[in-house]
C-alpha cells in the first residue's frame, strides 16, 4: 500500500515537472548552501590546524611589546639579548630547545636570478625546536656559528625561484651584499599562517646580526617545551624570569609577550567553527522557505483535485489514505529537492576548496542530516494540506467545479 503511495505521488509530480522543480528550488537551495558551508568551514578549520601546528608543537614565542608585532601597540619595549636566552635555556626546567631569531629582509641574486625573501637568524636548535628536517646537506656546526659564517640553509620556495632545478648545495648567492653557501635544503612545509614558510633563508645568528642587523638585539625567542611538561607551568616561569631580567616592578605590566601556538590554534578553530555555525544557521533560512513553497504549492494542488478527492472518498478510500497520499507527495518533494542540493553541494565544495586553499573534507554525517531535515521539512510543512484534503466532504468535494 505505502509503496503504490509512493508511485502515485511520483506521477502526479511527473505531471507538473516545472512546478514540481520550482517548489523544490527553495529545499535545493537551502540544502546546499547549508551543506556548502559547513563543509567548507570544517576544512578551513582543518586548514588553520595544520598551519599552526607546522609552526612546531608544544613552541611558545616571547616577543617585545604587549601585543602582536613590535610594540604591541604601547611604547617602545626593548628587544632580548643572547644572555636571557642563556638564561632560559639554564633556569627554566622543561625546555627542549631555546631558539633565538634575529629577522632581515633582503634581493637575493644568483646570476640572472633574483628573488626577494626573508633572512632569519638564529642558532641550531631552531631546527630542533621546529623540528624542521632537511632535505639535503647539513646544518650548521658550533664553530660556524659562533664564527659567524655566512653559510644558510634555504627553503624549498627559494631554491626553486634562484637555482631552478639544479642542486643547491655547495652553491654561492648573494643575499644584499652578503655572499652566502648554501649548506643544506630544508624540507617542504608550505603555508603556515599567512606566510610561505619555505620562502627563508636561514643563517647563523651572529652572522645576521653582524652583517644584517648590525646589533646584537634579539627580534623574538622560540622556546619548545619537553612533552612532559605542562606549557602553562613553563610560561609562567618565563614570565617570572623575565619580569625579574627586564627590572619589572611589582604592579607594571610586561614589555614582552609569550603566545602558546597551541592556544592559538584553538582560538582560531573555535572562532572559525562559530562563523561556521553562524554562515550554516543564516543559510538554513532557505530550508524554512523552502517548506513554506511546498506548503503552499500542496494547498494549491488540494484545491486543483478537490472532485478527484471526492471520488476516492465516495468509492470507499478512508482520510487516512488521502492524508498519506498527499503527506507523501510533500516528503518526495522535499527530497528530491534535497538529493539535488546535496549534489550542488558536493560539486560546489569541490570546486570552491582548492580556490580558497582548505582541504576538502566530505562529511557523510552533516550531508545524512542535511537530507532527514529536507525530509522532516516535507513532513511539517506537508501535513496541514494533507490534513485539509482528508478532512473534506465527501458530497461537497463530488460538487466543487
Amino acid at each position: 500500500m505505502f509503496f503504490t503511495t509512493i508511485i502515485l505521488a511520483i506521477r502526479e509530480i511527473r505531471r507538473h515537472l516545472l512546478r514540481s522543480f520550482l517548489t523544490t528550488l527553495g529545499i535545493v537551495i537551502g540544502v546546499a548552501a547549508v551543506v556548502t558551508m559547513v563543509t567548507l568551514g570544517r576544512g578551513a578549520t582543518e586548514a588553520v590546524a595544520e598551519q599552526i601546528s607546522s609552526l612546531g608543537a608544544n613552541i611558545l614565542q616571547i616577543r617585545p611589546g604587549q601585543g602582536f608585532g613590535r610594540g604591541g601597540g604601547g611604547g617602545q619595549s626593548p628587544d632580548f639579548a643572547m644572555a636571557d636566552v642563556e638564561a632560559i635555556q639554564e633556569q627554566i626546567a622543561g625546555v627542549r630547545a631555546v631558539a633565538p631569531q634575529a629577522q632581515a629582509s633582503g634581493l637575493a641574486v644568483r646570476n640572472a636570478a633574483n628573488w626577494q625573501t626573508q633572512v632569519n637568524g638564529t642558532t641550531s636548535q631552531f631546527f630542533t625546536a621546529q623540528q624542521w628536517a632537511l632535505s639535503d646537506g647539513r646544518i650548521w656546526t658550533e664553530a660556524e656559528e659562533q664564527a659567524g659564517k655566512a653559510v644558510c640553509i634555504i627553503g624549498s620556495t627559494v631554491q626553486r625561484n634562484l637555482f631552478r632545478g639544479e642542486n643547491p648545495v655547495g652553491e654561492r648567492f648573494r643575499i644584499r651584499d652578503i655572499s652566502c653557501e648554501v649548506i643544506g635544503t630544508l624540507a617542504s612545509r608550505g603555508q603556515g599562517g599567512f606566510a610561505d614558510q619555505d620562502d627563508v633563508v636561514i643563517m647563523p645568528i651572529k652572522a645576521v646580526q653582524r652583517r644584517f642587523s648590525g646589533n646584537r638585539d634579539i627580534r623574538f625567542i622560540m622556546v619548545a617545551v619537553d612533552d612532559a611538561y605542562d606549557t602553562s607551568s613553563v610560561q609562567a616561569a618565563l614570565e617570572s624570569l623575565l619580569r625579574e631580567r627586564r627590572n619589572i616592578g611589582r604592579g607594571e605590566q610586561d614589555n614582552f609577550n609569550i603566545f602558546d601556538t597551541r592556544q592559538i590554534s584553538e582560538t582560531l578553530q573555535g572562532t572559525t567553527r562559530i562563523l561556521t555555525a553562524v554562515m550554516g544557521a543564516v543559510a538554513a533560512v532557505s530550508l524554512i522557505v523552502g517548506g513554506i513553497g511546498i506548503m503552499n504549492i500542496m494547498l494549491v494542488s488540494v484545491t486543483e483535485r478537490t472532485r478527484e478527492i471526492g471520488i476516492r472518498l465516495a468509492i470507499g478510500a478512508v482520510a487516512g489514505e488521502v492524508l498519506m497520499q498527499f503527506l507523501v507527495e510533500a516528503v518526495v518533494l522535499a527530497c528530491l529537492g534535497g538529493l539535488i542540493g546535496l549534489l550542488l553541494a558536493l560539486l560546489a565544495t569541490y570546486i570552491i576548496a582548492p580556490l580558497i586553499q582548505v582541504p576538502f573534507l566530505f562529511d557523510p554525517e552533516i550531508n545524512l542530516i542535511a537530507f532527514g531535515v529536507s525530509a522532516l521539512i516535507g513532513i511539517v510543512f506537508g501535513y496541514f494540506p494533507a490534513r485539509r484534503a482528508a478532512s473534506l466532504n465527501p458530497i461537497d468535494a463530488l460538487r466543487h467545479e
